[in-house]
């Protein structure tokens, strides 16, 4: 069980530079977001001559006691005018809301669909160092966070902007000195933000890595749940949790608690500078300077000036989180992708009239590989399941050595079995046949050609895999089987299970190929969901056939029931067995014994026994099978 300690907090690289290419994914709603800023800025501006107009309401209540009539009318028009300003505020505030809803959507909608179709790029090496809850935890964390930004955030702040300018104008007009007590304040308050932001960002960093490796563990041990039952690893399990937790919750706290002590100190040097100003504003009120009615008015755009202040301070938690969320996914997108560089595609082929092979446009049963030449034609050479093995070395990760020198062929139609130890080479060769990972060293050839120059896709399509851990996806039985070809017809379905012999247990369902299977099937036995990988392999109907212990998790009548099958599904295939059980093997044409990357033996059944060897005594019992 993996160890998670405290971790290193990492300082973003560069957030401006991350906030830019945030931006940059709403560029194609660059119209509808300008729109919403003029909104906001009308709006943020409607808001500023509301407080405008309490100097003239003012006025007016102090003149009724002169000439009431008069001021009265005076009194209801401005009354009315701020009415009207604040129902229009409201408006707007509707408008913008609603356009930049469906701008956000549809930019996160952007920004997932590029991150999920990035991870179809990528190599299987990138998969295995990730558990399932950390690659969840980029598209619910930290696309939630980034969510929150653009929604709430990036409006919040046009509008403090405009409101801050539009409201320091208004200040500058009626008395620059008490002015200056306000560019004072952003002063203190922008070294207070410079101070406290650089610390909240990289725990925000902090936090977001944590959560993830919560999320992963939580899906790991939820999917093993059986496993820490049996070994009663329950308190070990919570052990673990909580000191993850305790992590997660120890980052989390250091990147809420500066962010959050923004809003306070913003209110609390607020109220000191509205202080100061009603002081200072009173003495020019006796002095002369200015009226009593400038000065209400001062002291109202003093709080419009505060409010947007502590608006930016505190919309600056939900920025760097955003920050932070948005830097490791692009960490994703950024990520190297699986190289393809080769140029033979597989084709459907038939012979003419000549008995030459050419390409066909329907499905044929025959398959060719179209091979470009050196001037421009290309040629077809026909898909038999030849491959060859020369001198092949393999590490996954350049220090140890997994495949050391390992050379063998296979014919078209034979069985190839490959038998050992856990950790011996078996399930890397196959790894390697599939271009999942990339020899370091050697040649594979397939049909004669170097498996380098197939294209990826036309390579895999070529070859069906039945592996040991099933994968079945959310949907009907029928929609699992119809993976491995996904033109199949409901009758091909039908045959294909019944060649895996699955036919039988699927009617007994209750609704049968139509029944929903979720979890993947956890519904169903780990023997029925292995008949149903067997049934998508055969539906695909690739010339070259892999089983990683196809059959490990099949009982011995359910595995003397699908032999029969199986055979119809190997016939005239290139097979590659995998396997534990010996007795699966009997029947291959070579069998490969391999111990520490190599292969130490080699031959059919008869022959390994009569050399008394390895396989002589892994059969016998003398030896086990990891």
């Amino acid at each position: 069980m993996a160890k998670h300690g405290p971790q290193q907090v990492r300082k973003p690289l560069n957030p401006f530079k991350t906030l830019k290419r945030l931006l940059a994914f709403i560029k194609d709603w660059l119209f509808a977001l300008i729109i919403v800023f003029v909104v906001i800025g009308i709006s943020s501006l409607l808001s500023v001559y509301a407080a405008h107009l309490v100097n003239p309401l003012f006025e007016s209540i102090s003149q009724m006691l002169q000439d009431f009539d008069s001021a009265y009318k005076s009194f209801v028009k401005v009354l009315a005018l701020l009415g009207v300003v604040y129902f229009l505020t409201a408006l707007l505030q509707f408008v913008s809301d609603r356009i930049m809803t469906t701008i956000v959507n549809k930019t996160l909608n952007k920004i997932r669909n590029q991150m999920f179709s990035k991870m179809q790029r990528l190599p299987l090496s990138f998969f295995d160092s990730k558990t399932h809850g950390e690659l969840m935890s980029y598209y619910t964390n930290d696309v939630g966070a980034i969510r929150d930004a653009l929604g709430n955030s990036l409006v919040s702040l046009v509008s403090a902007f405009v409101t801050l300018i539009a409201t320091f104008v208004m200040m500058l007009s009626i008395s620059p000195l008490l002015t200056l007590v306000i560019v004072v304040l952003i002063i203190v308050m922008t070294f207070i933000t410079k101070f406290i932001g650089s610390r909240s960002i990289r725990n925000y960093q902090g936090q977001q890595s944590t959560i993830a490796k919560l999320n992963g563990y939580m899906e790991e041990m939820m999917a093993g749940q059986k496993v820490v039952k049996v070994f009663n690893h329950q308190d070990a399990v919570k052990r673990e949790f909580d000191q993850i937790n305790q992590q997660a919750r120890k980052n989390s706290t250091k990147a809420n608690f500066y962010a959050s002590v923004m809003g306070p100190i913003s209110n609390n040097l607020s109220h000191i500078n509205f202080a100061c100003c009603s002081m200072f504003g009173a003495y020019l009120v006796i002095a002369g300077t200015i009226t009593v009615a400038d000065l209400i008015e001062f002291l109202q755009h003093t709080k419009n000036f505060a409010n947007p202040l502590s608006r930016i301070m505190q919309q600056f938690n939900s920025i760097t989180s955003a920050i932070a969320g948005a830097e490791r996914i692009f960490s994703i997108l950024d990520q190297p992708e699986e190289t393809d560089e080769g140029n033979v595609t597989l084709v459907y082929a038939t012979f003419d009239i000549n008995n030459q092979l050419i390409e066909s446009e329907e499905r044929t049963g025959l398959w060719a590989w179209k091979v470009p030449n050196e001037d421009g034609s290309t040629r077809l050479v026909r898909l038999r399941g030849d491959v060859v093995f020369k001198d092949v070395d393999f590490s996954y990760d350049g220090k140890k050595q997994v495949l050391k020198d390992v050379s063998f062929y296979a014919k078209p139609g034979q069985k190839i079995a490959f038998v050992g130890a856990t950790g011996a080479g078996k399930t890397t060769i196959t790894n390697l046949l599939t271009r999942f990972y990339e020899i370091n060293e050697g040649t594979i050839l397939y049909d004669g050609i170097n498996i380098k120059d197939i294209k990826k896709a036309s390579l895999r399509q070529s070859l069906a895999m039945v592996l040991q851990d099933t994968h079945l996806f959310t949907g009907t039985v029928k929609d699992n089987v119809r993976y491995g070809k996904l033109d199949a017809t409901d009758q091909e379905i039908v045959e294909a299970c019944k060649l895996a012999n699955a036919d039988e247990f699927i009617n007994r369902l209750p609704q049968g190929y139509d029944t929903v299977l979720k979890g993947d099937g956890s519904n169903l036995s780990q023997g029925q969901r292995q008949l149903l990988s067997i049934a998508r392999a055969a539906i695909a109907d690739a010339p070259v056939l892999i089983l990683d212990e196809a059959t490990s998790s099949i009982d011995t009548r359910t595995e003397k029931l699908i032999e029969e099958g199986m055979d119809n599904l190997m016939a005239g295939r290139t097979v590659f067995v995998i396997a534990h059980r010996l007795s699966t093997v009997r029947n291959s044409n070579a069998i490969m014994v391999l111990e520490n990357g190599q292969i130490i033996e080699r031959g059919d059944h008869d022959d390994l026994i009569e050399q008394k060897g390895k396989y002589y005594s892994l059969y016998t019992g003398q030896f086990e099978l990891d």
